[in-house]
């Protein structure tokens, strides 16, 4: 037998049509699609991640991490972000086997538990504002305003996306199309919380040395 592409191969003793493979599942197409642009998304947050390095020290005579982060308020975010990681796999579980119940539950708790990670925040940002630790009263304040509230952006529409997501699930039911949607979402939840894993370690637990 020659060895020419597109010609049978020989595997386990038997003939294999080179092409009885065909294209991939549209599945893992999306997925690989979709981890590139998860990709790209971590090359910003490294430029962010880089940002703040260089910045930390630059406060201009300003307030510095150490009195203004508060490392109790910093755990309950990782915490319920790190849960809310947690339900969504069993969300993902769920879709796998196409139970309605399972999936609405675990993006319910997803949901809330997401929420009160952006209300404690939110309640973060504020309280530094009303102590006149604004992005324009330091170089490390602009920094820190912008890789943590650009992280919070995402989370925002994470769970904007999850939202039409169980919409979506309550009108279409299981179709593959909802499915592979849910594989993105679930994908974009897990590298946010990988990249606040981060942010935590970085910002506010080498914050409080400086």
């Amino acid at each position: 037998m020659s060895i020419v592409a597109g010609m049978d191969d020989v595997y386990d003793g038997e003939l294999v049509d080179a092409g009885d493979a065909g294209p991939s599942p549209k599945r893992v197409v999306v997925g690989y699609g979709f981890w590139i642009f998860l990709l790209s998304d971590i090359v910003m947050f490294s430029a962010l991640f880089a940002t703040y390095a260089v910045l930390a020290k630059a406060t201009a005579g300003g307030p510095t991490g150490a009195q203004l982060f508060s490392q109790q308020n910093a755990a309950l975010e990782t915490a319920f972000l790190l849960i809310s990681s947690y339900t969504c796999g069993l969300m993902s579980l769920a879709t796998n086997s196409r139970s309605y119940f399972g999936t609405f539950l675990g993006a319910a708790a997803t949901l809330l538990l997401g929420a009160a990670f952006l209300i404690l925040e939110l309640r973060e940002f504020h309280s530094m504002i009303a102590m006149g630790a604004t992005p324009q009263r330091s170089a490390f304040l602009s920094a820190f305003f912008t890789l943590v509230g650009c992280h919070g952006l995402h989370v925002t529409i994470g769970l904007i996306w999850l939202v039409l997501m169980m919409v979506q699930l309550a009108m279409w039911g299981f179709r593959p199309v909802v499915e592979r949607r849910m594989l993105c979402f679930t994908l974009f939840w897990h590298a946010l919380d990988v990249i606040w894993v981060m942010i935590f370690t970085v910002v506010y637990l080498m914050g409080v040395l400086r």
